[in-house]
């Protein structure tokens, strides 16, 4: 008779990833420079990427060993399902339930002539692209930079600027990188006091919604939308919808234009 022996093989520890290598300085200077290259063309979405690059600090470091200390994060790492290729799946996506969050997600899409490989496109050749990170990180990194419109779906932020700004706000406190608080900061004086108190509930909500990075994103997507959200703590965006009349979005159109 043979015994068959089980072993059990611990989970590699993640979160002791060598960090040595990544630079933690804030580069004002630089993010000062994206901003103003993308002001003169709010299209450049890789500016976005150059300030967060430069305004990260030790943010990313502290949110991944966060990530990767969570047995949600744990699984996703040893697994490194790809976000990337189940966003740009779309016939997949519309096989999925009206009312889900992966139908959703791709009527956005759509709707705004975006693809998930857009964002890959845009930090393509950034300094974000070409840091030294480790692989572990560097999974992490990505697949947040991915799920970056799939966050607009589930936090019921439009993709017009003050869309932008509120996802900016919300996102701020899952990730702490300090370039989204500039974004948000350089625009506040120009905004109208019911915008500045949309972004300000937005902050709240960031901080009182379960912490995404650490979701399981591609398991939601065929789930209805409503659950989800109801599910992660989101609260509904009241604020911001109450703004989003053809009168405010024909004003901040000029301000950008200005």
């Amino acid at each position: 008779m043979t015994a068959t022996i089980a072993i059990a093989t611990a989970a590699p520890d993640f979160s002791q990833t060598d960090f040595s290598g990544i630079d933690t300085r804030l580069h004002p200077i630089q993010a000062w420079r994206a901003f103003r290259r993308l002001m003169a063309n709010g299209e450049d979405t890789g500016q976005i990427f150059a300030i967060f690059r430069a305004l990260r600090g030790g943010s990313g470091i502290k949110a991944f060993k966060r990530f990767a200390a969570s047995p949600a994060g744990t699984d996703l790492l040893m697994r490194q399902p790809s976000l990337l290729a189940a966003l740009s799946d779309r016939a997949a996506l519309a096989r999925l339930p009206e009312g889900s969050v992966g139908r959703a997600y791709l009527a956005f899409m759509e709707e705004e002539n975006l693809s998930a490989e857009g964002l890959v496109e845009a930090s393509r050749g950034s300094d974000w692209d070409t840091d030294r990170v480790p692989p572990a990180m560097d999974f992490y990194r990505k697949r947040m930079r991915d799920a970056h419109d799939l966050t607009h779906i589930l936090t019921g932020y439009g993709r017009d600027p003050m869309g932008e700004f509120c996802l900016l706000a919300f996102m701020y406190r899952h990730t702490r990188n300090l370039g989204m608080a500039f974004v948000v900061m350089m625009a506040w004086s120009r905004l109208p006091v019911a915008a500045r108190a949309a972004v300000k509930q937005a902050w709240r909500h960031g901080g009182q919604a379960r912490w995404f990075p650490e979701l399981h994103f591609e398991a939601l997507l065929p789930r209805p939308l409503a659950d989800v959200r109801v599910e992660l703590g989101i609260q509904p965006p009241t604020a911001y919808r109450a703004l989003m009349t053809p009168e405010f979005k024909a004003m901040m159109a000029a301000r950008k234009a200005a």
